[in-house]
Order: structure tokens, then sequence, then C-alpha cells
């Protein structure tokens, strides 16, 4: 959504061009086959621990922290390697995302026209708010001291990241055609 934005307001005349079928298909193809092989290697990690306390979760829907505190082997290496390979992923979509919107807000900021100023970044920061959201949400579920856990916080950070956003998003995405 960013690379979409930043070729909307940077280089307006040739949107049609850059943001063809082709590349909305190959844009989303990475982005399911990434998608794919961090859920692949987790639900492999996650179905070769034994579980001890039964599988009964708390939650909103299976999350991996709580899998893990379910299991009585210490599988705290191997889900450290998949989080350090997901947090890299995570990293370079992030650093795609910030560059992409300091470029965007260079170009909204050399706008002669506040008018068209306050159109381009009316058009913007719906999208940056649901990524802050998002990213929030998600460092405080899976980085926050194991002190701070509690079913209910941890059912919140999980509706707030994986409800949230996308619903956000989609209006979002409904005003700017409004």
């Amino acid at each position: 959504m960013a690379y979409d934005r930043f070729i909307a307001i940077c280089r307006p005349l040739h949107y049609g061009t850059i943001m063809g079928s082709r590349a909305c298909v190959k844009m989303a193809a990475a982005a399911w086959a990434s998608g794919f092989l961090n859920a692949l290697l987790h639900t492999a990690n996650t179905f070769s621990i034994p579980l001890c306390q039964g599988n009964a979760l708390d939650q909103f829907f299976c999350e991996i922290p709580q899998i893990l505190k379910l299991s009585c082997s210490d599988s705290y290496l191997r889900e450290l390697g998949f989080l350090v390979v997901g947090a890299c992923l995570v990293f370079g979509c992030f650093i795609f995302i910030v560059v992409s919107y300091v470029q965007i807000f260079t170009a909204v900021l050399r706008i002669p026209s506040e008018q068209g100023q306050h159109k381009a970044f009316s058009m913007c920061l719906p999208h940056l708010a649901v990524v802050s959201l998002f990213l929030s949400t998600v460092m405080f579920a899976y980085l926050k001291p194991p002190s701070l856990s509690s079913p209910a916080l941890d059912l919140v950070a999980a509706v707030l990241y994986s409800v949230v956003p996308p619903e956000v998003h989609l209006d979002a995405d409904s005003a700017d055609f409004a």
C-alpha cells in the first residue's frame, strides 16, 4: 500500500504504467509467498512440540506464544530462530514503508497549493495510522516482558492487531473513493 501511495503521489502521470496488473500480481504473490513461508515454518514447529498442559487456549485464535506456554519441552531456541527470520522479514517491510513515506511526505511538502497538500495527506495518513496501529500492537504483544502477560491483556492485544487494522484499512480505502 505504501508503494501504491508513493506512485500515486510522486509519479502520478506514470501510475497506470507502473501499477499495472503485472506489478500488482507480483506484489501480491510476494506478500502471499512470504506469509505462507512464515506460517509454514511456525506451523511445522508448532506440530513438532509436545503439549503437556492440554490444548485449550483462552485466546481469540491460536497464537504462537500461547501455544508455547502449553509446551512441556524447551522449544525456545527453535522458536527464537523462526522469530529472527520473521523479524528480518518484518524489518525489511518496515524499512520499505518508512522510505516510501519519507519520499511521499517530501513530495507532498513540495506541492505549492495547500489544498493539494491536504488532499495528498488525507490519502496517506489513514494508511500510515493503520500500519502504526498494527506494528505497535504486534510489538507490544510479542516483545512485552512475561511479567506483563495476562490472558485478558493478550486477548486485547490479539484483537487490536488482527481485527482492528483490517477493518480500519477497509474504511480508509472506501474513503479514498468517496
